[in-house]
Formats: structure tokens, sequence, C-alpha cells
């Protein structure tokens, strides 16, 4: 693992650090000397990324952070001083429209994308206000800036995520709190991504399939996130950033 010392001396919280985006954004942090406390619903990704990372500045905590008791625990594990927060952590939504998108599906999307995010960032804020500094950035989606990325509760959670991400820079990026957010497009990672909607496959499909830039990496998503949480974007707050080859601007 090549190492710089952008990061040395801070502790992280990285959600979803076990696979996809979160793993290469725990990685590219641990090369970079931070102290990464990584969050994951899988024990065996956690313990993958142990044994890769192969240093003691990885703390892993396994649970699912829709459960306010995993969050204590992330928490707990990061100590008196939490320097940034990447919410990586997200589930899709099956392609669901509004007409089809059953009440399970929403909830579960909600509480993963947008409650989780909120109560972790909610649990960090007291003590990043107290030292007057602070960075947190919330992966949002495509799905933030359009309805034909996604179905609708995934449509509708990216949303709120980036709304949450901007209030947050606004009530305290006079504190010395920074939030941001990263918008990806298509990125390869494992997560599940299902069609199971036959209305939206005839929706969505052909849009996609004409306007979709080509599949980012996860490492490509890790770089953004990794330079939003460090001094180098000191003067940004508050911004969605697309990640996405392009696709924004079309």
């Amino acid at each position: 693992m090549a190492q710089s010392s952008t990061f040395t001396g801070r502790t992280i919280i990285v959600t979803g650090a076990g696979s996809g985006i979160g793993r290469a954004t725990a990685v590219r942090l641990l090369g970079e000397g931070a102290r990464v406390v990584g969050a994951d619903v899988s024990v065996e990704r956690l313990d993958a990324l142990r044994a890769e990372a192969s240093v003691d500045r990885l703390v892993t905590v396994a649970g699912d952070i829709a459960d306010a008791a995993t969050i204590h625990h992330i928490v707990d594990a990061a100590g008196p001083t939490i320097d940034g927060l990447a919410n990586v952590a997200g589930i899709m939504d099956a392609f669901l429209p509004p007409a089809e998108v059953d009440d399970e599906t929403w909830d579960r999307v909600f509480r993963v994308n947008v409650t989780a995010p909120m109560r972790l960032t909610r649990a960090v804020l007291p003590a990043m206000i107290e030292r007057g500094q602070g960075a947190i950035v919330n992966v949002a989606s495509e799905a933030a800036l359009r309805a034909s990325s996604a179905g609708a509760a995934y449509t509708a959670s990216k949303h709120a995520i980036a709304g949450f991400t901007k209030s947050v820079a606004f009530f305290y990026g006079p504190q010395g709190i920074r939030a941001n957010a990263v918008a990806p497009g298509a990125v390869a990672t494992n997560i599940e991504a299902p069609m199971k909607s036959e209305y939206a496959a005839g929706r969505i499909g052909p849009i996609m399939q004409a306007l979709m830039t080509p599949v980012a990496t996860a490492e490509q998503l890790a770089s953004a996130i990794v330079w939003l949480l460090s001094d180098q974007s000191a003067n940004i707050n508050g911004v969605v950033l697309p990640s996405d080859g392009g696709w924004s601007t079309i």
C-alpha cells in the first residue's frame, strides 16, 4: 500500500467499507495515513479488508447501519476525535416506479440511504463543532439529479441526501464544518440492482442505453470522496459533485 501523510493523525469513519466505493475509500485513506473506522453489514468483507490493509490503523465495526445500535458502536469505536465521515453505504430499489413501489422497499431504502447517514452525521457533529472542524461526505447518485436512472424510492432518497448535505453545510459551515456529496453515475461494484418492473424496463432502459456514460471504477469515486475529505477542498462546502463521466451534462 502506497503511503502519504495527507491524513496522518486523523480519524475518518467510512460506511460500506467492505466493498465497492466504501472499500476503495477506506483503502485510499489508509494509504494516506488516516486511522479508519470501517463499517459494513458483512463480517466476511471486513475481515478481507483487514487482511488486505494489514495496518493497525483500521478499526472495523460489523452491523446494519439502519440500526441505531450500530451507529453507537461506530462512534464509540472512533473515539472522541472524529475528523471526517464518509457515508457511503447504500442500497437500490429494484427500479420500482411510483405505482409499484411497496412499503417495505420504500422504508428500507430510506432507512439505509437517508436515516442512517442522518443519524451518523448527527452523532459526530457535536464533537466536530466543539473542535471547530470536520468534513462530511455523503454518496448521493445521478438519481439525485434526475428521475430516469432509478426507481421512485432510490431517486427520492438520493434527492433527500443531497438536501440533507446542503442543510448541514448551511447550518454548521460557520462552525468549521464542511458537508459535500458525490453523485456517481454507473460504477462497477457488487451492489445489487435488479430491474423488477417491466414498465420501468421499458421506460428507463432505452434512456439509460442511449445516454449513460462508461462505467466508472470504485477507485475513481474514492478519489473524489477523499479529496472532499481533505484540506485541498477547504473552500468547498454544500456541493453535490457529479462524478459520472459527464452524464449530468446530457
